[in-house]
C-alpha cells in the first residue's frame, strides 16, 4: 500500500485551521545534552483535548460532512462511534460537538479516570468494555451495527492519518530536521508523519518508538511480517495496542526507517524528566520519544537536529503521583528505613534527634511490635525520610551505624 498522498495531508491541515492549537517546535537544551543531539519538542500534549488525536478525528468528521453534502448521505448525522484508550475518544467527542452529532465511545475498563471524565464532559456516551484497546474495538464494531453509527477508527483510516500528518507540515516549516522520533502504537500517527516527510523531505529519518509491554508493531517491523501479541501491559496506555493492522503496517514499512522500544522504567523516568526539566505534563505514550532519546536508543551526534513528538498529556494523577514518588527514591531524594529499637520511653526520641542532627526530614513513620522476627521487648520502626542526594544519604546511614542501630534500607 502506498503512503498517504501529500494532497490529503495538506487538505486536512486546511480543515484544521482555527480548530487545533499550533505550538511551535521548542528547543530543549537539557534533553539535547542528555541525548547528544539538538532536540526540538513538538508539544501535542498542549492541544485542547490534551493530545494530537483531535487532528485526525476532526478531519475524519469533516470529510464525512463533506460527503453527506455531496452525496446526500447521512453518515455524520446518525452519530459516530469509536474505540479508544482515551485520546482518540476525546478527539472524536470534541469533533462531534463541533458538528452537532452524537458520539458513543467504547473504552477499556482500565482507562484512566481523567480520560473517561474528559470524554464525558464533551457530551459523549462512554461505554467501558474490555481489558485493552482490541477488546474495546470488537465491542465498538458490534455497537456500530446495532445502533447504525459510523465507526471512526483511531488509526487505520486514511483521513485520520492525514489529519495526524498535519503535524509534520508544521514541523517542516520551522526546522529542517535530520530525525523525527514518533510514538507508535496502532501506527496512525507515524504513518501520517512518515507520509508527509517522505513526500516533502525524504532525507529526514522517521523513527518509531514502541513500549516494551506492547511491542507488536516493533517486532513486526523488524521481522517484516505481522506478529501480534497475546497481551499488552504498559503505563503508556495510549500506545497499548495488541494487534497490528495490515494496512497501517504496509504504510509503516514504506515510510518508517527504524523502530526502537523503551521499557516501563525508561518511560517513567522520561515523564519525570519532562515534568522537572521542561515543566511539561506528558503521559506515558507521549513520553516514549523522549525516553528513547534519554536512554540512547538511537545513534545520534551533536550535529543532528532531532524532532521529538510529545503526543499527549492526559496522564492519570494517581499514576503521576506514583511515578514522582518512585523517582524521588531512585534519585536519592527520599529513602525508607527499617530500624529496630528497644521498646521503652525515649528510644524513638533518641532516634529522631540523631536524624535531626544529620538533616533528614521524617515524612512518614510506623511503629510495629508484631513481627515474629523481633526479640521480645523490641519494636520495628519503618520511616520514610526526605534527603538531599546520594552524599546526604550516605551520611544518614553512617550516623546510624556510628550510634549502633540495627537497621536496613527498604528498596
Amino acid at each position: 500500500m502506498n503512503l498517504i498522498d501529500i494532497s490529503h495531508i495538506q487538505e486536512a491541515r486546511a480543515r484544521l485551521q482555527g480548530v487545533i492549537a499550533h505550538h511551535p517546535l521548542a528547543f530543549a537544551p537539557r534533553i539535547s545534552k542528555a541525548a547528544n543531539a539538538q532536540v526540538f519538542l513538538k508539544k501535542e500534549n498542549l492541544q485542547l483535548t490534551g493530545a494530537f488525536k483531535i487532528r485526525g478525528a476532526y478531519n475524519k468528521l469533516a470529510t464525512l460532512k463533506e460527503r453527506d453534502e455531496r452525496e446526500g448521505s447521512n453518515l455524520l448525522a446518525q452519530g459516530v462511534i469509536c474505540a479508544s484508550a482515551g485520546n482518540h475518544a476525546q478527539g472524536v467527542a470534541y469533533s462531534a460537538q463541533c458538528f452537532k452529532t452524537k458520539a458513543v465511545i467504547v473504552m477499556p475498563e482500565n482507562t484512566p479516570l481523567l480520560k473517561v471524565s474528559g470524554t464525558k464532559a464533551m457530551g459523549a456516551e462512554v461505554v467501558l468494555v474490555g481489558n485493552n484497546y482490541d477488546e474495546s474495538y470488537a465491542h465498538a464494531l458490534k455497537l456500530a451495527k446495532e445502533r447504525n453509527l459510523t465507526f471512526i477508527h483511531p488509526f487505520a483510516d486514511t483521513e485520520v492519518m492525514a489529519g495526524q500528518g498535519s503535524i509534520a507540515l508544521e514541523m517542516m516549516e520551522e526546522q529542517e530536521l535530520d530525525v523525527v522520533v514518533v510514538p507508535a502504537g496502532g501506527g496512525g500517527l507515524i504513518s501520517g508523519i512518515a507520509s508527509a516527510y517522505k513526500a516533502l523531505s525524504p532525507k529526514t529519518k522517521i523513527i518509531g518508538v514502541n513500549a516494551k509491554g506492547a511491542d507488536a508493531l516493533m517486532r513486526s517491523f523488524k521481522a517484516r511480517e505481522i506478529l501480534n501479541s497475546q497481551s499488552v501491559r504498559t503505563i503508556a496506555d495510549g500506545i497499548a495496542v495488541r494487534d497490528v493492522n495490515e494496512g497501517v503496517f504496509e504504510r509503516i514499512l514504506a515510510g518508517v526507517d527504524d523502530m526502537v522500544e523503551v521499557d516501563e522504567e525508561e518511560i517513567a523516568s522520561a515523564i519525570l524528566f519532562l515534568l522537572e526539566s521542561q515543566k511539561l505534563v506528558v503521559e506515558g505514550a507521549g513520553a516514549v520519544s523522549v525516553a528513547a532519546l534519554l536512554h540512547h536508543k538511537l545513534n545520534l551526534n551533536p550535529a543532528l537536529k532531532v524532532g521529538a513528538i510529545l503526543s499527549g498529556g492526559n496522564i492519570d494523577v494517581t499514576m503521576l503521583n506514583m511515578i514522582i514518588e518512585r523517582g524521588l527514591f531512585k534519585s536519592d531524594r527520599k529513602m525508607k528505613l527499617e530500624v529496630v529499637l528497644i521498646d521503652k520511653p525515649g528510644s524513638l526520641q533518641n532516634l529522631t534527634n540523631i536524624l535531626t542532627k544529620v538533616g533528614a526530614n521524617i515524612v512518614q513513620i510506623n511503629y510495629d511490635r508484631t513481627p515474629t522476627s523481633l526479640e521480645y521487648g523490641d519494636v520495628l520502626i519503618t520511616m520514610a525520610l526526605e534527603i538531599k542526594g546520594k552524599e546526604h544519604k550516605e551520611a544518614v546511614l553512617r550516623s546510624l551505624l556510628e550510634w549502633g542501630y540495627r537497621f536496613s534500607e527498604v528498596v
